[in-house]
């Protein structure tokens, strides 16, 4: 049994690389042609004599899509945060990108709780509104892969963006939970407010005394190491309530823009060319990881659908009118700005990791039978099409425009 599994993940990757050369060109999201594998291995894993039940039994059991989940999330907030260069000039970009963010994540949110709440018969006004938090979020899972063709401004925009809502939505998300087992909410906010507080200070202290440490370490054996290191401080900040993606979001900033960061007595402990190779090692081993957990979350994902939850008409129904929330209020977040490529931007909405990472997580206390997980599947497949449909229209609209000029 152990060398089918080798065989079967390494055919995986195989076919996870392959889907990332064809969404390359193609634009359609390497995400969706995943979750059709994992989709059409349950049906064909019968014909091995396996038992699909048992192997979703121990998915569950192990809890195994939201251990990859979160590791997916910190590999592609640290990713994003590597890449991303804080200067006076990209401050407009920023803060027109984080309130974008934020007011689209607010006006979805309490959208789709409403719809929610009207939907089905049972579920209160609270309930509703931590359901909506996943289906509100960006997900820059698939978002930073498929913004890499854009002009620098977009793609920046668009990274930005994607992290900002996947960091803000977990942060709501948690203090709803928080907020549903408080005494009051007064004592909610005031916990939420002192663990963002603490977070963010632990966060910088962290960062800099990681890279001080990093940057002085001979050894060759470090690279995961460093990421361990990462990993294990995510997890006690989850334990103790932080906010912990605030850790490595800022971690990755403060690496990537140390010079702005190490200034005054502090630029003396630098090694400059010794924290270029770890922003290097830690992009590379960030893409490199981010691209297996993605790959086995997705098709674990695809295999524990079944697609007769698809069939359902209440499942299409709703499903339906959420959609045409998300891209209403995403317009309606982008008015107050001037923003080129308007209809490219709205179209730049899908769910993902995120959406089901959250999902997962929602406490029992609030799981509500009724909602259905072909929710998610619908929504998360027809977002990443739209997505699709927007950067094939700026590809041919480019096209055009070459050959004007030839």
């Amino acid at each position: 049994m152990e060398y089918y599994i080798i065989i079967a993940a390494s055919l995986i990757i195989i076919l996870s690389y392959l889907f990332n050369r064809f969404s390359e060109k193609s634009n359609i999201p390497s995400v969706l042609l995943l979750i059709l594998l994992g989709i059409v291995g349950r049906e064909l894993i019968g014909l091995f004599g396996i038992e699909k039940e048992r192997i979703l039994e121990i998915f569950t059991r192990i809890r195994i899509l939201e251990v990859l989940g979160t590791l997916g999330l910190i590999l592609i907030v640290l990713e994003a945060a590597l890449e991303l260069k804080i200067a006076k000039d990209k401050l407009k970009l920023i803060s027109k990108s984080f309130f974008i963010a934020l007011s689209g994540l607010l006006l979805c949110m309490f959208s789709i709780a409403g719809i929610l709440s009207l939907s089905f018969d049972n579920m209160d006004w609270f309930t509703a509104l931590i359901y909506a938090t996943p289906l509100s979020i960006l997900s820059s899972a698939i978002v930073i892969p498929s913004v890499v063709n854009l002009n620098e401004k977009d793609e920046e925009f668009h990274i930005y963006e994607s992290t900002f809502s996947d960091i803000l939505g977990i942060m709501i998300f948690y203090f709803l939970v928080q907020l549903g087992n408080a005494s009051s909410s007064i004592v909610a906010l005031g916990d939420f407010s002192f663990g963002l507080a603490v977070t963010i200070l632990l966060s910088v202290i962290l960062s800099y005394i990681l890279i001080y440490v990093f940057q002085n370490l001979e050894t060759k054996v470090k690279l995961f190491l460093m990421i361990g290191v990462l990993f294990l401080l995510f997890s006690i900040g989850k334990l103790m309530h932080l906010s912990s993606l605030l850790i490595i979001l800022v971690f990755g900033l403060i690496l990537n823009n140390y010079k702005l960061f190490f200034v005054g007595r502090l630029k003396k402990y630098l090694r400059p060319l010794a924290i270029e190779n770890i922003r290097e090692t830690f992009l590379m081993i960030t893409i490199e990881s981010a691209f297996v957990v993605r790959t086995f979350f997705f098709v674990i994902f695809g295999f524990s659908i079944a697609l007769t939850a698809l069939l359902d008409i209440k499942v299409a129904i709703v499903s339906a009118i959420i959609l045409i929330i998300i891209y209403i209020t995403r317009f309606l977040s982008f008015l107050p700005y001037k923003h080129e490529n308007l209809k490219r931007a709205i179209a730049i909405a899908p769910r993902g990791l995120i959406t089901l990472l959250l999902f997962y997580s929602i406490p029992e206390e609030y799981f509500f039978e009724d909602f259905k997980s072909g929710i998610l599947l619908f929504i998360i497949i027809v977002t990443s099409l739209i997505m699709t449909s927007g950067l094939l229209k700026k590809d041919v609209k480019n096209e055009e425009e070459i050959s004007e000029v030839e």
